[in-house]
């Protein structure tokens, strides 16, 4: 026992003649009691606030490693004026070649071991929690809040807000993982000098291959047949009518278990290889070349498309289809604002029974505001004052009614206009459908427009019922859906 003491008398000798040791040492044991009691905390609660689990695994335990390194450096490199013997490799040479004094370094030995083992075994629970926290929703979303906000809040309101974020960003395997790590770095440096841009655009060259992330889940030849779409919108009358489309869209298959390709999912049939030569952003496709099985290809371009494609010079993009060439938004969806107004009155937050409730909520959440504090008290003053003068029995007669529209009303600009960011009605283009007015840089009508000609004389075709067949338009009881039991 007095060796043992003698041992750890000389270590800690040896720590107060370095002064890298001694800082070292004091910032182990400040750090120790603090981030083991907080690792064992979120091992068995978990750890909600994300910026308690970053100072702890993003400051604490680099900083407990950074002073077990300076504790090594220190006794064996950075020593005082008095040497410590008791580390330096002749005393180790000494005791390891005399017999006698081998039984006495076994003692160091073992403390040396107790030390690494209790160390290493921090490090593991360190890295352990540290990687999943890295790997969270929490962390991706609302570390860098004002950065993330828009994308995280999209994220939450889509149909994978069920899957975390590094399933699609990062996925399997080291190469992604290490290139999302070397870029979320660059991407922090970036909010730290606040240099990141406003809006974040859309990064088309950074993703994910859509086959290592769709196709993990979803599977395109084996979606069969026809899928019946209602969309229901609502007018900007007093009553609000309630219309709906009804869509029967033809999905068809990319040829799995089937004939052959067709429908939709046609365009990404191994048998229909489609390239394409577009703008950076993929909004204008003056080229488009479909490479059949037989090894022969059709190439369909536009009149213009010399033109283009010299204006585009360098930065033209040569690509093959994919599922998110039009899918290009499938988690971090923006809505405009009569679909955002539309979606909060199917929920029954904005209730259908206040009278000209969407004509005036469209007026009031596309004016231009500041921030979101701003957005939210001026709808509310408004929609307040309006309805107070113009309603007011109604109101009187139906408490908590406007205030639930408010809230509704609020929420549909909160979720998708962002004025810190720059992010607007409209900032991120959607090409899972068309605009109504066929805007020939949005959608399928980048490619579907009856512009783009082969040598042969053939299109490609603009006719809507390739892709689906128009049931009901604007109707409000459609007969369609009667027909079918809905009613």
């Amino acid at each position: 026992m007095k060796s043992l003491t003698n041992i750890v008398t000389a270590f800690a000798k040896g720590i107060t003649h370095s002064r890298v040791s001694l800082i070292g040492a004091m910032i182990v044991t400040v750090i120790f009691p603090f981030l083991l009691g907080a690792i064992f905390y979120d091992l068995i609660w978990h750890i909600q606030n994300t910026y308690v689990a970053a100072l702890i695994y993003m400051v604490l335990g680099p900083a407990f490693i950074t002073g077990l390194v300076m504790v090594f450096l220190g006794l064996f490199f950075f020593k005082g004026q008095e040497e410590v013997r008791l580390f330096t490799m002749e005393y180790l040479r000494d005791y390891f070649t005399d017999p006698a004094k081998f039984s006495k370094l076994r003692k160091l030995v073992f403390f040396a071991v107790f030390l690494t083992g209790i160390n290493l075994f921090i490090m593991g629970l360190l890295a352990y929690r540290g990687y999943h926290y890295m790997e969270s929703n929490a962390f991706c979303g609302q570390f860098c809040h004002t950065v993330m906000s828009p994308e995280y809040t999209a994220y939450q309101n889509s149909p994978h807000s069920r899957v975390a974020c590094v399933e699609c960003h990062i996925g399997a395997g080291a190469d992604w993982f290490v290139k999302s790590k070397i870029t979320g770095a660059y991407q922090l440096l970036a909010v730290m000098l606040d240099t990141f841009p406003r809006p974040i655009p859309t990064p088309l060259h950074d993703l994910r291959p859509a086959t290592e992330t769709c196709a993990e889940c979803h599977r395109p030849e084996k979606f069969h047949g026809n899928r019946l779409v209602v969309n229901d919108h609502f007018d900007e009358d007093e009553e609000n009518t309630h219309r709906k489309n009804v869509l029967l869209m033809k999905i068809g298959s990319a040829g799995d278990r089937t004939t052959s390709p067709h429908g939709i999912h046609w365009h990404v049939s191994e048998d229909n290889l489609i390239t394409y030569k577009a703008s950076p952003d993929r909004t204008v496709i003056p080229e488009v070349t479909l490479h059949r099985p037989d090894g022969t290809k059709v190439i369909y371009r536009t009149p213009d498309a010399d033109e283009v494609l010299a204006e585009i010079g360098a930065d033209v993009v040569e690509r093959t289809m994919d599922c998110i060439d039009c899918h290009n938004r499938p988690t971090h969806i923006y809505k405009k604002p009569g679909p955002a107004l539309d979606r909060k009155m199917l929920e029954g937050v904005i209730s259908q029974e206040l009278p000209y409730i969407k004509r005036q909520a469209m007026e009031v959440i596309q004016r231009d505001y500041a921030s979101h504090d701003e957005a939210r008290n001026a709808i509310a003053n408004e929609l307040n004052t309006w309805y107070k003068k113009n309603y007011p029995d109604f109101i009187a007669a139906n408490p908590g009614k406007l205030e639930q529209a408010i809230a509704g009303v609020q929420a549909a600009y909160l979720e998708n206009v962002f004025p810190e960011m720059n992010i607007t009605w409209g900032t991120y283009v959607d090409h899972i459908a068309h605009t109504e007015d066929f805007d020939f840089q949005n959608g399928c009508i980048r490619c579907h427009n009856d512009m783009h000609e082969a040598e042969t004389g053939e299109f490609i075709s603009m006719d809507c019922t390739i892709c689906h067949e128009v049931l009901a338009q604007d109707e409000v009881r459609p007969q369609v859906l009667k027909d079918l039991g809905f009613y």
